[in-house]
């Protein structure tokens, strides 16, 4: 079995299709035998399932995952445990464990307007209105 995490200095990272490195976890009787960091060499959101496929890598922990990298990951085979931080190698022996805590249903919406969100007219002084409020 082949773990991968999405990883950034020790960290799990939190945006799969921006992920620069993922530490793979070679796993032999549910103990880890061995450990490496890889670099994507710049591939991105699709193009990282089959980087990882390529790697032999079957299962995926990692933060925020939009749905069109979930598809490409499922037709690859690859069991994807989202909505996971912190340590990556606590997050690996935490499956490992059966204590792992992800959250399914987590999606990276970062792409989908988080501009407007929590704006304040405080700053505005143009007549009394934003046009926000």
């Amino acid at each position: 079995m082949k773990i991968a995490v999405t990883y950034e200095a020790g960290q799990v990272f939190q945006h799969f299709g921006h992920s620069e490195q993922f530490k793979v976890y070679t796993v032999e009787n549910g103990q880890v035998v061995s450990s490496q960091v890889v670099d994507t060499n710049g591939s991105g959101h699709g193009a990282l399932a089959g980087f990882l496929r390529a790697q032999g890598v079957d299962t995926l922990i990692c933060g925020g995952i939009g749905g069109g990298a979930r598809t490409a990951l499922a037709q690859a085979g690859i069991q994807l445990y989202p909505g996971v931080s912190g340590p990556a190698d606590q997050a690996v022996e935490a499956l490992l464990a059966g204590t792992l805590h992800f959250n399914p249903d987590t999606v990276c919406a970062h792409h989908h307007g988080e501009h407007g969100e929590g704006h304040s007219c405080g700053g505005h002084h143009h007549g009394g209105s934003c046009g926000h409020c």
